[in-house]
């Protein structure tokens, strides 16, 4: 059995769908996307954080 900290698993491919549509519709996180993933800005820092975020905002 996989370990993992999701309470529904079979959500997942919804979770990946939407992921897919802010890709497509928020070009602004995808270019921040894409810059931090060459630039690693976050790389050797421990972050935490609580946000709610609904697709409504």
């Amino acid at each position: 059995m996989v370990k993992h900290d999701v309470k529904d698993i079979n959500l997942a491919k919804k979770g990946a769908l939407r992921i897919e549509w802010a890709a497509r519709e928020m070009p602004v996180l995808r270019s921040i996307r894409e810059r931090f993933a060459k630039e690693k800005p976050l790389k050797g820092l421990r972050l935490a954080a609580c946000l709610h975020v609904t697709t409504e905002t």
